[in-house]
Protein backbone atom coordinates (compact mmCIF):
# COMPACT_ATOMS: atom_id res chain seq x y z
CA UNK A 1 0.00 0.00 0.00
CA UNK A 2 1.31 3.62 -1.08
CA UNK A 3 1.25 6.40 1.64
CA UNK A 4 2.47 10.22 1.07
CA UNK A 5 5.37 10.13 2.73
CA UNK A 6 6.98 6.92 0.43
CA UNK A 7 9.72 8.64 -1.83
CA UNK A 8 8.68 8.85 -5.97
CA UNK A 9 12.03 6.69 -6.43
CA UNK A 10 10.29 3.95 -3.53
CA UNK A 11 7.33 3.03 -5.63
CA UNK A 12 9.06 3.49 -9.00
CA UNK A 13 11.18 0.40 -7.17
CA UNK A 14 7.23 -1.24 -6.28
CA UNK A 15 6.42 -1.21 -9.86
CA UNK A 16 7.68 0.66 -13.02
CA UNK A 17 4.39 0.82 -14.26
CA UNK A 18 3.23 3.62 -11.47
CA UNK A 19 5.45 6.27 -13.88
CA UNK A 20 2.34 7.38 -16.34
CA UNK A 21 0.48 7.91 -12.91
CA UNK A 22 2.48 10.20 -11.61
CA UNK A 23 3.24 11.65 -14.98
CA UNK A 24 -0.12 12.57 -15.01
CA UNK A 25 -0.01 14.88 -11.85
CA UNK A 26 2.75 16.84 -13.19
CA UNK A 27 5.92 14.87 -11.82
CA UNK A 28 8.04 14.53 -15.32
CA UNK A 29 11.33 14.20 -14.07
CA UNK A 30 10.92 10.67 -12.20
CA UNK A 31 14.74 10.06 -12.42
CA UNK A 32 16.06 12.90 -10.95
CA UNK A 33 18.00 12.87 -7.74
CA UNK A 34 14.78 14.46 -5.73
CA UNK A 35 12.44 11.61 -6.84
CA UNK A 36 14.77 9.19 -4.55
CA UNK A 37 14.48 11.63 -1.36
CA UNK A 38 11.21 13.75 -1.72
CA UNK A 39 8.14 11.85 -0.44
CA UNK A 40 4.82 12.21 -2.27
CA UNK A 41 3.50 14.66 -0.44
CA UNK A 42 6.32 17.22 -1.02
CA UNK A 43 6.20 16.34 -4.26
CA UNK A 44 2.70 17.17 -4.72
CA UNK A 45 3.42 20.66 -3.53
CA UNK A 46 6.18 21.50 -5.12
CA UNK A 47 3.82 20.44 -8.15
CA UNK A 48 0.88 21.89 -7.52
CA UNK A 49 -0.91 18.28 -7.18
CA UNK A 50 -3.77 16.10 -4.85
CA UNK A 51 -1.57 14.41 -2.83
CA UNK A 52 -4.47 12.23 -1.60
CA UNK A 53 -5.70 11.92 -5.54
CA UNK A 54 -2.04 10.55 -5.88
CA UNK A 55 -2.02 8.05 -3.35
CA UNK A 56 -5.42 6.84 -4.09
CA UNK A 57 -4.85 6.02 -7.69
CA UNK A 58 -1.54 4.42 -7.05
CA UNK A 59 -3.18 2.16 -4.83
CA UNK A 60 -5.93 1.53 -7.23
CA UNK A 61 -3.23 0.67 -9.65
CA UNK A 62 -1.88 -1.91 -7.43
CA UNK A 63 -5.49 -2.84 -6.59
CA UNK A 64 -6.45 -3.76 -9.68
CA UNK A 65 -2.84 -5.32 -10.56
CA UNK A 66 -3.74 -8.12 -8.02
CA UNK A 67 -6.49 -9.20 -9.71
Amino acid sequence: MVDKSMSIGQVLSMDRGTAPIMMSFGMHCLGCPHATMESLEDACAAHGANVDELVHQLNEYFANKGE
